[in-house]
């Protein structure tokens, strides 16, 4: 029994006639019949006496005919209510950002966003890549800014802009006076990584076109937060590749060096990424373009790149694995 069976009933019935019903449903006579047929003989009763003229449903089929109606009542209701929670702009929204993004972008969007859906309570959660992901899986929040692309086959990925990264360098770096900076595998020892940032410390390997952290030197700082390595690197303590955002409006001066890669600069892309049974896409579309609309220009301009990717990295997948192990 098929709702297009129940369907055909309702309009036979509202018809009388094969021909009529079959017109109006869109489909051929024929094919009609068949299916009523296919009905009838399933549930071993004659819904329609085809002896009179017009035809007439028989008084099981009238039973048959009502609560097929109320049937398709019901599924027009579930449909009119899932449209409905799909559109609905009101509620609570737990948005989950990665800690390298979430301190800059979340200051200049959150207006945005209150104003594009003045009905959603929005809640911000700080968390690493991997764990945003975790969150996202189990409902823990509805929506995550990252970088992607994942490769989690699990969620859904709606691009919003690429964000570059940039060296920062102390004032008596030997590319400190240059206008773009070049990787110089002689001078990676000193780079700075993020303690148990898998993803962004991929991204930094990807771009240094490493393997392996080893690579990079023998590291004896824990460090959790973008401002802690800016601040290590006024200190003269080492240099550091910064996202965009993090050093917006920073430039050459007294205690630091700040300047873009040599072309393609590397970028991250940045994504509201979800779990696939999230449904509120008129709600991702409003916040895609409060996010876009809250953006520097200088950020909304960029050419002349490369994406760095992170997923695919040794250095990740082995992270990922050694957490899942413990």
């Amino acid at each position: 029994m098929t709702l297009q069976q129940l369907k055909y009933v309702i309009v036979l019935d509202q018809e009388r006639h094969f021909a009529h019903a079959a017109e109006k449903c869109s489909v051929s006579q024929p094919g009609l019949t068949t299916q009523l047929k296919k009905l009838e003989e399933e549930i071993g009763l004659l819904i329609f006496d085809r002896s009179k003229v017009p035809l007439k449903p028989t008084s099981a089929g009238k039973e048959i005919i009502a609560m097929a109606k109320k049937v398709l009542f019901d599924v027009d209701n579930i449909r009119e209510y899932v449209v409905s929670q799909k559109n609905t702009m009101s509620g609570t929204i737990t948005i989950g950002t990665v800690v390298t993004l979430s301190p800059y972008l979340i200051p200049i969007c959150l207006g945005h966003m209150k104003k594009a859906a003045p009905e959603i309570n929005f809640v911000i959660k700080e968390s690493s890549t991997l764990d945003l992901m975790n969150d996202l899986e189990i409902g823990e929040i509805d929506v995550a800014l990252m970088s992607t692309p994942t490769g989690n086959p699990y969620l859904k990925e709606y691009p919003l802009f690429d964000e570059p990264f940039m060296a920062y360098l102390p004032p008596l770096h030997r590319q400190a006076a240059r206008s773009r900076f070049m990787i110089n595998p002689k001078n990676i020892e000193t780079l700075m990584i993020l303690e148990e940032e898998y993803c962004y410390n991929s991204q930094l390997l990807d771009i240094c076109d490493l393997k392996k952290i080893d690579s990079m030197g023998k590291h004896t700082y824990a460090i959790s937060t973008i401002e802690t390595l800016k601040n290590m690197v006024k200190a003269h303590h080492g240099f550091a590749i910064l996202p965009w955002l993090s050093v917006k409006g920073e430039s050459t001066h007294g205690d630091v060096a700040c300047l873009p890669f040599e072309d393609p600069q590397p970028v991250r892309e940045i994504s509201l990424v979800t779990a696939h049974s999230f449904t509120k896409k008129v709600l991702l579309e409003k916040l895609s373009k409060a996010i876009w609309d809250s953006l520097p220009k200088d950020l909304k301009n960029t050419k002349n790149y490369r994406k760095v990717r992170w997923n695919d990295s040794p250095y990740w997948q082995k992270a990922v694995a050694d957490l899942s192990s413990l």
